[in-house]
């Protein structure tokens, strides 16, 4: 097998094409974020970003995306956003893990959402972690009898409070694919100010994270789509989503809703709606990503499995990174493993967002280009719902 190394953007249609196939040919390969449109719009913003091209006697037969930083140690493409990660390839494909970290010019390789079936990556998992999805191959309305079947009350409470939210605030509109750039924004300032409520980095806080969604947000092909959803009450917007979609598959990644809504539960409301659309639209999947969340419990018809761990090679380096890499994926494997655990840690991040919030003031947050600047200064958001 040989393998040579690109930067994203200077793969060609031939390559790009094959990259595709590929996706098409196996159903858990085919996630947006393993899609070649993901990696080139990192590779814009990211000079670190690469993709390995693996070829044999009879032509091209495997992609994998990764950021080559320091020290020869590797990460996925899009560390820290991508909820899908792993070797793109044709089926039935045999690699060898180390041989295809030597091709790459990296002694390590860290993952935190490692695609199922990546036989070669098993030795190196550390942990495994639920990925809830929302399957809706059979078509919304049997996705809809399965929620009411498991839990009538839920899907009751959605409806009433969907029409409470029409009488009081006005008519309740959705829309599944918005080109509304202020929108976007807004959506942002709230994103924002929940990830400092609640403890958690502030993803739009870096400029080139801002500048990626609006990259994507005009990204539409037959292949890959930025994907932004609105729900309105009247012509108020009262919660929003951006995602990214490729084939029958959409991922869920930046849900929010407008402060002073929660009682609404206007981010279930979102949600129901996306999926009755989106199923509509030829989604057959909503990918809701790793993580403990009540609303994906509630909306869920299932799960996969992710997995987490380091490659390392046959270096002292590689020693070294699986040495400081390792006891944090176990203390992760653990709180995660118990609820009381995972609990107390969660309070504890949103004790330390508000201690963070009240000494630090908001970001201004730029708007796209002429529209001047929009002023992140949104109160609290209420509950835990997205």
């Amino acid at each position: 097998m040989r393998i040579s190394v690109a930067r994203p953007g200077e793969l060609g249609p031939a390559e790009l094409a094959a990259w595709h196939a590929m996706q098409a040919q196996t159903p858990a390969l085919a996630n947006p974020f393993l899609s070649p449109e993901f990696a080139v719009a990192v590779g814009t913003f990211r000079p670190d970003a690469r993709v390995a091209v693996l070829a044999g006697d009879g032509g091209i037969v495997g992609f994998f995306p990764f950021e080559k930083r320091r020290l020869r140690v590797g990460e996925p493409m899009g560390a820290g956003l991508s909820d899908c990660q792993g070797l793109v390839h044709v089926p039935g494909l045999d690699w060898d893990a180390r041989e295809l970290l030597r091709g790459c010019g990296i002694s390590v390789w860290n993952f935190d959402h490692l695609v199922a079936g990546q036989g070669p990556f098993e030795r190196y998992q550390a942990a495994h972690a639920a990925s809830p999805v929302i399957d809706l191959t059979s078509g919304f309305e049997a996705y809809h009898a399965m929620l009411r079947a498991r839990s009538k009350q839920l899907t009751s409470n959605m409806a009433r409070k969907a029409r409470k939210l029409g009488r009081e605030a006005g008519d309740v509109r959705f829309v599944l694919d918005s080109r509304d750039g202020s929108a976007l924004r807004t959506f942002m300032s709230w994103k924002s100010d929940q990830y400092r409520r609640t403890g958690r980095g502030d993803r739009f806080d870096k400029p080139w994270i801002v500048d990626l969604i609006d990259l994507l947000f005009s990204t539409h092909s037959d292949h890959f789509s930025g994907q932004f959803s609105c729900l309105y009450a009247g012509d108020e917007l009262v919660a929003a989503h951006f995602g990214v979609r490729s084939g029958h598959v959409l991922a869920d990644w930046f849900p929010a809703y407008a402060p002073g809504y929660g009682s609404y539960s206007p981010g279930l409301i979102m949600h129901l709606r996306m999926a009755q659309e989106a199923a509509a639209s030829g989604i057959r999947q909503i990918d809701l990503g790793k993580g403990a969340k009540r609303y994906k419990e509630e909306l869920k018809t299932g799960d996969i499995l992710v997995a987490e761990g380091i490659v390392t090679g046959r270096s002292p380096l590689a020693a070294v990174s699986w040495a400081r890499r390792y006891p944090a994926l176990w203390a992760v494997r653990t709180i995660r493993q118990r609820p009381a655990l995972f609990e107390a840690t969660d309070r504890l991040l949103v004790r330390y967002g508000r201690v963070r919030s009240s000494l630090r003031p908001p970001p201004a947050m730029a708007s796209p280009a002429g529209a001047g600047v929009v002023v992140v200064a949104a109160p609290p958001l209420a509950g835990s719902k997205p």
